[in-house]
């Protein structure tokens, strides 16, 4: 069911009983708030990629539902997104736009019914959201909700689910948004802190200016090209974690997340002199290398010696996201409702495809500099730049068409976090779990970082995937591996 617009008003239509039924949105409203749907939040509306993003905060306390409510009003209402519907114009050719409308927050605030006394509370966390995935938000209403589990897990004593359509902001927005609502344990005053972006390094010479530009147009040369030939006829191998088809979009989801000690992240960041989404990265091809090795036969000894029975040159790639904005930080909730602010919200992002060389390696420090060296290569192209270019092209002549993301293996997503304790209404965060349903891969990574911990946070088809918990245990071996054998090369001390 959609809305379209007829004689100036915005009507409800589609196959239903009561016909065609009139929406009460103020005219001035609609004209204040009519905006376009963005290509990147379009694609996000097809049947194939119809994504949204989960997000799992645990709390140190029970939730207030009024007091929860309460502050809603003051913060989710406050921003327009949140607050609207989205409109067919049959005048303008069907184009999908913003339009600001009521809203009852008893259709966005979920509290179900949970037996206190229950055996096993955080399989039922786990369960409640994986069923959550088999469900739609409505388009008659603003196409978000939250979920309030008042139930204690081994690590918080409360949950609450945020569930948002991707359509309405991308990871970066959203994260930025539910930030923003936030304060500092130890300030209450004060807005929490993103780790501060690098400066890059001031040229020296002309030679050291230019090297760069021509790297930039070579590299985003080759990546147009690869950009056609994986669209056509360079497929990912068929390995037990890629999905056959892109019907897979529309099965259930199992989201689970494995914690990891950013001292130990750091430690190996320090190290090999890489940064920690290198770290991260390397820890991913290895965990997907041993998960693959124990697929496709046995592993022998303890973990650390294997026999190797991967396939020779597979091929696995991963849409990678890359956010494009040119002011990332939180802002005040003031400043990021403000129409025009340099919050810049909505879908600001573009992809790559990321290549993970599958193997098993006799040095696990390789899978480092696998990664840097990946990583550097992708930092060196307009690849996501271009993708967005052609989404938006595709919207403006092709709105039939629409361009449609490449059939990877796997999508991945590393967000940044706060770097200290922070209290959303008062109630303190004891994790954070960002994750997506919808999209047409079996196996989704997040990775966020949150005070002294950061989370590898997986969305997985578990018709594809059955064992997902042994993926998880993959990746953690992986840091041991590595964080061991720094230790026994001696590059740090114990």
């Amino acid at each position: 069911m959609e809305l379209e617009r007829k004689n100036g008003e915005w009507i409800k239509s589609g196959s239903c009983d009561l016909g065609l039924r009139r929406i009460k949105v103020r005219k001035e409203s609609v004209d204040e708030e009519e905006e376009p749907l963005s290509p990147m939040a379009r694609m996000f509306q097809q049947p194939e990629s119809n994504v949204y993003i989960i997000a799992m905060l645990g709390f140190k306390s029970p939730i207030d539902p009024h007091f929860l409510k309460a502050n809603l009003v003051y913060t989710f209402l406050k921003h327009s997104r949140f607050s609207s519907v989205q409109v067919a114009d049959e005048k303008n050719g069907g184009e999908v736009k913003w339009v600001k409308t009521k809203v009852d927050l008893d259709n966005h605030v979920k509290i179900p019914m949970v037996d206190q006394h229950m055996a096993s509370p955080d399989q039922f966390v786990e369960d409640y959201i994986a069923n959550l995935t088999n469900t739609h938000i409505s388009t008659s209403i603003p196409m978000w909700d939250v979920h309030i589990l008042n139930l204690k897990t081994c690590d918080a004593e409360s949950t609450l689910v945020i569930r948002v359509h991707h359509s309405l902001g991308d990871g970066t927005s959203l994260m930025s948004f539910l930030i923003s609502c936030c304060r500092k344990t130890s300030e209450p005053d004060a807005l929490p802190s993103f780790p501060a972006a690098k400066k890059s390094r001031p040229d020296a010479g002309w030679f050291w200016k230019c090297w760069p530009v021509l790297l930039l147009a070579w590299n985003t040369l080759v990546d147009i090209w690869m950009c056609v030939a994986t669209t056509y006829f360079l497929k990912d191998t068929q390995t037990p974690l890629k999905a056959p088809s892109r019907a897979v979009a529309f099965t259930s989801r199992r989201i689970m997340r494995r914690t990891f000690c950013v001292d130990d992240v750091k430690l190996v960041k320090n190290a090999t002199n890489t940064t920690v989404n290198d770290v991260v990265l390397a820890i991913t091809q290895a965990g997907l290398s041993r998960y693959l090795n124990r697929k496709y036969g046995k592993g022998t000894g303890d973990g650390e010696s294997w026999e190797n029975n991967l396939p020779n040159s597979i091929r696995l790639t991963a849409t990678l996201f890359i956010n494009l904005r040119s002011s990332p930080g939180i802002y005040a909730i003031a400043k990021m409702v403000k129409k025009h602010s340099q919050t810049e919200w909505g879908n600001k992002i573009g992809y790559v495809l990321y290549p993970f060389k599958i193997a098993l390696k006799d040095n696990p420090l390789d899978y480092i500099r696998d990664a840097k060296a990946t990583m550097d290569r992708k930092k060196a192209t307009l690849e996501a730049q271009f993708r967005l270019f052609m989404a938006k092209v595709f919207v403006r002549f092709y709105p039939t068409k629409l361009a449609t993301f490449p059939l990877a293996t796997m999508w991945f997503s590393n967000v940044a976090g706060p770097q200290e304790e922070i209290s959303l209404f008062g109630n303190q965060v004891t994790f954070i779990a960002p994750s997506l349903y919808g999209q047409p891969v079996a196996l989704t990574i997040h990775i966020i970082s949150y005070e002294k911990k950061i989370s590898m946070v997986l969305s997985v088809d578990e018709n594809i995937i059955p064992d997902p918990y042994q993926l998880c245990d993959d990746f953690e071996e992986a840091l041991k591996l590595i964080k061991k054998t720094i230790v026994a090369e001696g590059l740090i001390k114990k």
